[in-house]
């Protein structure tokens, strides 16, 4: 059971939120393709990363996650290089809960993490 699917093709990215993660007990999956990440999400998802920037339908992909109910409890978070500021627009669009520049992202990474831990 996956506590965070990550949508991205970033491979060095993701090798860092997986680190992060693992440190806090917590699995990651990836996944590429929306149907994949809405399966992957219904497998007990609490966090769902997308890469806004990735060369994949980010904004599908949200809005996949946002509107099925069975995943009302799934956690969206989306993040971009910060000259590509839309797509953080369109990701809130799309449901998104936070859109926020890599940098960002990559400070708040350990705190995101942190309120999924494991009891």
């Amino acid at each position: 059971m996956p506590a965070i699917v990550a949508f991205m093709d970033d491979l060095m990215f993701l090798s860092r939120i997986r680190v992060a993660a693992g440190a806090q007990g917590l699995t990651v999956v990836s996944a590429r393709a929306v149907s994949d990440l809405v399966e992957a999400s219904r497998q007990g998802a609490r966090l769902v990363l997308v890469d806004l920037d990735a060369r994949l339908p980010a904004i599908d992909a949200i809005a996949a996650v946002t509107t099925d109910p069975a995943l009302s409890g799934v956690r969206v978070v989306g993040f971009f290089s910060h000259v590509h500021a839309e797509r953080g627009r369109q990701a809130r669009a799309a449901g998104c809960v936070e859109a926020l520049p890599r940098s960002a992202f990559a400070e708040r990474l350990q705190g995101l993490l942190r309120d999924l831990r494991p009891a």
